[in-house]
């Protein structure tokens, strides 16, 4: 959950003040129009920047070091985004490995062979269809055993259908992960989802009111 938090840099406003919260086993959508800092309140949920403002609780505690371990954040522009240029076979290596999982070249035909996906072993990344794209990196992130809140940075950017992407992550929130997709207010609009809303608190207490209860406002396993 983040009440109030919003980020300051050296040249302005990256995050305005931000409150949202997610939960095991549902998808959230998070709109704002570009440079409303959406990959800014990705790394802020888990746990990967530090707030100006405000705080990220889970389970209605501080801890970062948890954020970071529990949350992952899935193809952030130029941070978690892998090169587009590069084979399906090299993203799914990649991902196994950072994922304590083995990825030598018999662990990623497996991986292809039960997602049927054997053919595009060699396809690079860049062509797939958007919505497989999504479908792989956040397989590859559950694939992290400690991983309880996948964060999806801006999957529309790529195009495509929205309703394709909104599946594939409704799809891990259905299997209990916390989910939340960050994206522009348009496809928020084209999916007939209500969002919550970069730089408002959205039915979250304010910080000064977070302050004054002594009792978490989350109890889920795996909530933000």
């Amino acid at each position: 959950m983040a009440v109030g938090a919003g980020v300051t840099g050296p040249h302005g406003t990256l995050l305005e003040p931000t409150s949202l919260r997610a939960r095991s086993g549902e998808l959230l959508l998070a709109t704002g129009p570009p440079r409303s800092g959406r990959t800014a309140l990705a790394l802020l949920l888990a746990g990967r920047l530090r707030p100006g403002t405000g705080t990220v609780l889970r389970n209605g505690k501080r801890d970062p070091t948890e954020l970071r371990r529990t949350v992952a954040v899935v193809d952030a522009p130029g941070i978690t985004e892998p090169e587009g240029s590069i084979e399906l076979r090299e993203v799914i290596a990649e991902g196994l490995g950072i994922a304590g999982r083995p990825f030598g070249a018999r662990a990623v035909r497996t991986w292809l062979a039960e997602r049927g996906l054997r053919q595009q072993a060699g396809v690079r990344f860049e062509q797939l269809a958007p919505h497989y794209r999504t479908w792989v990196l956040l397989d590859l992130a559950r694939a992290r055993r400690e991983v309880e809140t996948l964060v999806l940075d801006c999957p529309d950017r790529h195009g495509g259908e929205a309703s394709r992407w909104h599946a594939v992550a409704r799809e891990a929130a259905n299997h209990g992960y916390a989910v939340v997709a960050l994206c522009s207010p348009h496809t928020a609009v084209e999916l007939g989802e209500v969002p919550a809303r970069i730089g408002e608190h959205n039915g979250v207490s304010p910080p000064e009111e977070q302050a004054e209860t002594t009792t978490p406002s989350v109890a889920d396993s795996g909530s933000l």
